[in-house]
């Protein structure tokens, strides 16, 4: 009996960590958008490479209609570099699913191509990495449930936090390059003004000792 509860409380605690983990790297992320009737409404986020990304969307029922009517909309997905990953027009619901090839910020654009008289609302089912993971059939393969299941994806909370705190490390060491060599640029720049500002003041010493010599003031 003594050991059950061990067990329960270990369960337990897990679970709380693991809750923990997710809420600190923040892989998930559920929004309602505004699609205005003219132009278009953006979604962004920073995404490392090699990562699964998973979305659900569809176009929420106008309350003020009667009759409840749905409209449609179309939306795009790209990468930093601009690929188009998923792109689907006049559609009311609908899913996309990616794997990041490069690091950078993805953008899931949405506008209404039909004319409408009110903006349409969007809801977006934003999810990236281990909160984009199937569980379910991971548990279903590998045979493990309970603890074991916690375990696994307490591991793999893990490992995105340390890819993550990797990531974050290369890109303050690039940031910190940016830096510097902005710095220098600035010292170059610096100097060479002040070089300049000597010369032009020079130049004008020797004018004005020219020009009273000349005039015989001096």
């Amino acid at each position: 009996m003594e050991k059950k509860n061990q067990t329960k409380q270990l369960r337990s605690a897990i679970t709380l960590l693991l809750l923990l983990l997710l809420t600190l790297i923040g892989e998930s992320q559920g929004i309602w958008l505004s699609i205005p009737t003219s132009g278009t409404k953006c979604v962004s986020e920073e995404i490392q490479s090699n990562v699964v990304v998973l979305a659900d969307y569809y176009v929420v029922a106008d309350e003020v209609d009667h009759h409840h009517q749905i409209h449609t909309v179309s939306l795009k997905v790209t990468s930093p570099y601009g690929n188009n990953l998923h792109q689907k027009e006049n559609v009311t619901h609908g899913q996309f699913a990616f794997t990041s090839a490069e690091s950078g910020t993805y953008l899931a654009c949405f506008w209404l191509q039909n004319k409408h008289e009110q903006p349409v609302t969007v809801s977006l089912d934003w999810r990236t990495g281990i909160s984009a993971k199937d569980w379910e059939t991971v548990a279903k393969k590998e045979k493990i449930e309970g603890v074991q299941l916690e375990l696994r994806k307490l591991e793999a909370a893990v490992e995105a936090i340390r890819e993550n705190l990797i990531y974050m490390k290369h890109r303050e060491s690039d940031m910190r390059e940016v830096s510097e060599a902005t710095n220098a640029r600035v010292a170059w720049f610096s100097i060479m003004s002040l070089g300049v500002c000597i010369l032009v003041g020079a130049l004008q010493l020797w004018h004005l000792k020219r020009y009273f010599r000349k005039k015989k003031l001096i």
